[in-house]
């Protein structure tokens, strides 16, 4: 975990990562918001940029949702509103963990970047009933995630950045991905228990790897009123990482704004 703070704080960033990239992929939005007067927490995710153990592999999504917990009770010692930050399957990690929170540990405002709820190409199924043999006898075997480079974001500097990281994950095993199922499914079943926190949804319009219906479909049923939908149109999946991400970070900066002056 990593702390940038600011010299006059007006509130913390909570930000957590998607599947396969690490916390260096956020250092132009940690940037900003740093300069802008807010101190931010990112970390990395279990098995994933510079954490230790298998790379690409979990044991249970829980484990995502205690370090998730861990970092939102960081912010809190700071005695100021919490942003809590999350893109692709870390807005799913924040889903599933926002669900079971007490009200005291919960952020004063939620932002979804593209969260994964939901996978334009899943696995044949085939795959699928391969993967659920495996995911018993052999639960750490890896395969390829499938994701076709450059499909996240239409940024040329980012994708050349991407080819030579040899941190980001490329093979994901059998068990992390029945745990992404499982909490893509249940976060969809217990969306009534979503908390009345303000929460702001942006969506690449052209999401390459989200099923963005699956994201507007789980928003329409949420039972909470402060709720925003920003869909960007012709945006890929990484909307803070695309050309336009000056316009997508001030569109969240006005809501966070509004909702901490409340």
């Amino acid at each position: 975990m990593w702390k940038w703070e600011a010299e006059e704080p007006k509130g913390v960033f909570v930000i957590i990562h998607g599947a396969g990239e690490y916390h260096v992929r956020y250092e132009w939005v940690v940037n900003q918001l740093h300069s802008l007067g807010y101190h931010v927490i990112i970390g990395d995710l279990p098995g994933q940029g510079k954490t230790e153990g298998p790379r690409g592999h979990v044991n249970s999504f829980n484990d995502y949702k205690e370090v998730l917990e861990k970092w939102l009770s960081e912010g809190k010692k700071y005695n100021l509103p919490v942003v809590l930050l999350g893109h692709s399957m870390g807005g799913l990690i924040s889903i599933y963990t926002l669900q079971s929170l007490k009200e005291v540990e919960l952020p004063d405002v939620v932002i979804l970047s593209s969260p994964c709820l939901g996978l334009t190409n899943p696995p044949k199924k085939s795959k699928k009933i391969a993967a659920r043999v495996l995911n018993v006898v052999h639960p750490s075997f890896r395969f390829p995630s499938g994701l076709a480079p450059g499909s996240g974001t239409r940024d040329e500097r980012m994708r050349q950045r991407d080819l030579n990281d040899s941190l980001l994950i490329k093979r994901v095993s059998v068990r992390w991905y029945s745990e992404l199922e499982k909490a893509m499914d249940i976060s969809h079943r217990q969306v009534d228990s979503f908390p009345n926190v303000p929460l702001l949804v942006m969506q690449g319009g052209n999401d390459l790897i989200v099923d963005k219906e699956k994201v507007i479909s789980w928003f329409n049923r949420l039972p909470i009123h402060n709720k925003y939908y920003k869909e960007w149109d012709g945006l890929y999946h990484e909307v803070l990482n695309e050309p336009e991400r000056n316009k997508v970070l001030a569109h969240l900066l006005g809501f966070v704004t509004i909702q901490l002056s409340c």
